[in-house]
């Protein structure tokens, strides 16, 4: 497995500090963000997951939440002006962003898209998001993710 990813690519060309870190990707384990979390010895509170979901069936968005939380995504849509929200099909996120399902980062993206982050992962020192490949999670702080991403902090999360 590479390092060097479209996202890590990214995060250095914006001098954002970060390191990369690797776990034991297991798609047929279960929740592979808690896979993560465990593989990495990280508080699952600590440790993100990224989706793109799709607004009123037009608008693409990349959401980020603790592994450990469901994604609202009434709230989501509502962000955006939308009536509802839905996880995208793989095959579409994959056209759009250029990473597999499982390997999707906030960061780097083929067609940038907004992003939404949870606001329970401002309060962390740092957090580990998907850094572009499955098996792979780069950890930054939470207010560098933000801003080189652009991303709206909202009450999108809940256990």
């Amino acid at each position: 497995m590479t390092t060097e990813t479209s996202a890590t690519k990214f995060l250095t060309e914006q001098n954002v500090p970060f390191s990369v870190h690797t776990y034991e990707y297991a798609p047929g384990g279960g929740l592979i963000g808690m896979q993560a979390a465990s593989s990495i010895g990280e508080d699952t509170g600590n440790v993100l997951k990224t989706l793109i979901v799709e607004v009123d069936k037009k608008t693409p968005v990349c959401v980020v939440v603790p592994v450990d939380q469901k994604v609202n995504l009434k709230a989501v849509a509502a962000l955006f002006e939308g009536r509802n929200a839905k996880m995208m099909n793989p095959e579409k996120a994959h056209n759009l962003t250029g990473y597999q399902s499982g390997g999707t980062s906030p960061f780097g993206s083929v067609t940038p898209v907004p992003v939404v982050i949870a606001s329970q992962a401002m309060d962390r020192p740092y957090i580990y998001v998907n850094a572009g490949d499955r098996g792979l999670v780069v950890k930054l702080s939470p207010a560098d993710a933000q801003k080189v991403t652009n991303a709206v902090v909202a009450d999108i999360a809940a256990a």
